[in-house]
């Protein structure tokens, strides 16, 4: 089994840099890699368009590099079969979006633990990418990598803020982030996810994940939100995920391709 370093990082109560994935190219995996910089990057998979063979090739490009883990953030439904072909594939930790209450938080951590009598878990041996297909297929080093899977939950509902303490209170959660968005989805408010109010609710989040011993997430554009990146990190913050692949490409043809569409307009009037 691979060394998870997020996990390590979090055992060792250090801080931990992220980013993530829309495409599912290795190329694009590999370049982030290259970097040095980040300690995992996070496969979409509530966004994108993948394979199980993508699952297993995006594992396969984080593993160049001996510094970094993977994550894949899962959609609701089918929540379980995502959450075991994932963990298959090599992808070793987990962020699971849209979950409403402290009972569905559960069957996150069950999906992902392994089916033993102490574990109480569901997920049960296969001869899948992760345990070398036929070499430590259920063995106890396969165990103990389910059990060091980071689980991570999306707080982007209101029933989920109406219950945090509930949620924050579950054995075997250690990471939680607020998702403005969904959040204001949710409120009846599309599109307003810089209003105080939902602004308020993430800081509360925050505290009160603080308070439990659970690691909270924070995602930001860039690293150029210095202010914001700083008050967070006053706040006790030690975890962020910066950006994804398809901002950063818009991003760079929005403000090149415009700088010389103007430069050109300027020469030829």
């Amino acid at each position: 089994m691979k060394r998870n370093i997020l996990r390590e990082l979090l055992n060792e109560g250090k801080p931990t840099i992220g980013t993530r994935m829309i495409t599912t190219l290795p190329q694009i995996a590999e370049v982030i890699g290259e970097s040095g910089l980040f300690d995992y990057i996070e496969l979409l998979g509530d966004y994108a368009s993948w394979t199980l063979m993508d699952l297993e090739n995006f594992a396969r490009a984080v593993e160049l590099f001996p510094h970094m883990s993977s994550m894949m953030k899962v959609d609701p439904e089918p929540r379980t079969f995502m959450t075991i072909r994932s963990l298959g594939a090599g992808i070793q930790n987990m962020m699971f979006a849209d979950v409403y209450s402290a009972d569905e938080g559960r069957e996150c951590i069950r999906a992902v633990r392994p089916a033993t009598p102490e574990d109480g878990g569901t997920h049960g041996c296969a001869m899948r990418r992760n345990v070398g297909y036929v070499l430590e297929c259920g063995n106890e080093a396969w165990a103990q990598a389910q059990r060091d899977v980071v689980i991570g939950v999306v707080i982007e509902k209101v029933s989920a803020m109406e219950n945090l303490e509930d949620i924050l209170s579950i054995d075997g959660l250690d990471m939680v982030q607020f998702g403005p968005c969904d959040y204001a989805i949710n409120l009846g408010k599309p599109g307003q996810r810089d209003l105080p109010e939902i602004k308020r609710k993430e800081r509360d989040m925050i505290e009160l994940a603080l308070k439990k011993g659970r690691h909270p997430r924070v995602e930001l554009d860039n690293a150029q939100q210095l202010k914001e990146l700083k008050e967070y990190i006053d706040m006790g913050v030690r975890h962020f995920s910066l950006g994804e692949d398809l901002s950063y490409i818009y991003q760079w043809c929005k403000e090149n391709g415009n700088e010389i569409r103007q430069l050109l307009a300027d020469s030829y009037q």
